[in-house]
């Protein structure tokens, strides 16, 4: 594995474990944070130049989300109907956003199946709804059925934070532990077992001997991808702005090569032959990279902001138009006070 150089970052870890420390005292249904910081003042200035930007993002409202505290995270689209599905951060409602439809329907209800939050989303090609609880795991639903299939949990007490998936053409799932600075599988043959009873997550990969130093309390692991062929995942530590390459048959972890910038701040990513998006959430920005062949180097290309983005914390590609979620969670949710703009929306983004 190759070791990581230590760079400083102080300001930015610092601002992370300040706000994950405010945000453990939350109310229940505000408990898991989101996995970046807010940015210091001096953490801007250690940021990169961006990209020459070109021309302004196009951004329109694509979807609406009904509620005055919805305060969505993430998203996910279903590779067989075109479905689009958003969670709410405030109290677990999954919403199912229909082409042709502006407002979305629910389609599970808050507090479904005893979940008070979802995270992470992913709808697999297997017709599975995947929704991590930052809190315990990830619910695996029937998306034509709605039934609940499976549930996988942290084993252990103590802090956890179970953010973004992905899913592999095998159909494994990786998750992130941003508290943790870990990577949980399930396998095909750990979801076909499981009963009624929630199952143990079983670690898979373990970076916290790898990333850069953090403040105690920092979140790190945030969004994953894996690669066309499954041999690999991508997953960034939001605090360091770091890329890593899993190789899922080896356990081998590597950095990625960066080149041109870095990924401080990223949330979510998507990842379409060879191209990899990412948000970054605090800092209203899209990022697009050109990954190699091999996962083993990235090239940014192009990186634009934009207040409209309304702190995104993640995206997904259909059909040549990114829908990018705008979580607002600086606006009176869990990252500030303030009130937001409803309904909350979902943004088609073009131009990048």
């Amino acid at each position: 594995m190759e070791k990581p150089v230590f760079r400083a970052r102080r300001s930015v870890t610092v601002a992370t474990a300040v706000l994950a420390a405010a945000l453990a005292c939350a109310p229940a249904a505000q408990a898991a944070p989101t996995a970046a910081a807010g940015p210091s003042p001096a953490a801007a200035a250690d940021r990169p130049a961006s990209a020459p930007s070109g021309a302004r993002l196009r951004i329109s409202t694509a979807y609406e989300l009904p509620g005055e505290r919805v305060y969505p995270e993430g998203i996910a689209a279903d590779p067989r109907t075109g479905d689009l599905y958003a969670g709410s951060f405030t109290d677990g409602t999954v919403f199912k956003m229909t082409p042709g439809r502006r407002t979305a329907q629910i389609f599970l209800p808050a507090g479904a199946d005893g979940r008070h939050t979802a995270n992470g989303l992913k709808a697999d090609r297997f017709g599975r709804l995947w929704v991590t609880d930052s809190t315990t795991g990830v619910s695996v639903y029937d998306t034509r059925s709605r039934r609940l299939l499976a549930r996988f949990v942290v084993p252990e007490e103590g802090a956890r934070f179970v953010n973004d998936l992905a899913v592999t053409p095998d159909g494994s799932a990786y998750l992130t532990d941003s508290a943790r600075a870990m990577v949980y599988r399930v396998t095909p043959r750990q979801l076909a077992g499981a009963g009624d009873e929630p199952v143990a997550l079983t670690p898979r990969f373990d970076l916290g001997d790898l990333l850069d130093a953090h403040a105690p309390g920092a979140y790190t692991l945030n969004g994953i991808v894996a690669g066309p062929s499954g041999r690999y995942l991508l997953v960034v530590d939001t605090t360091g702005g770091d890329l890593y390459r899993l190789d899922v048959a080896s356990g081998a972890i590597r950095r990625v090569a960066l080149r041109g910038g870095d990924l401080l701040h990223a949330d979510g990513l998507e990842l379409r032959d060879g191209t990899l998006w990412a948000v970054h959430n605090t800092d209203d920005a899209i990022s697009r990279w050109r990954v190699s062949r091999n996962g083993s180097s990235a090239r940014l290309e192009r990186r634009a902001a934009d207040e409209e983005l309304r702190l995104p914390t993640t995206l997904v590609r259909v059909r040549g138009t990114l829908y990018v979620v705008r979580s607002q969670f600086d606006k009176g949710g869990p990252m500030g006070e303030g009130t937001p703009e409803t309904p909350f929306t979902v943004a088609a983004v073009h131009g990048i």
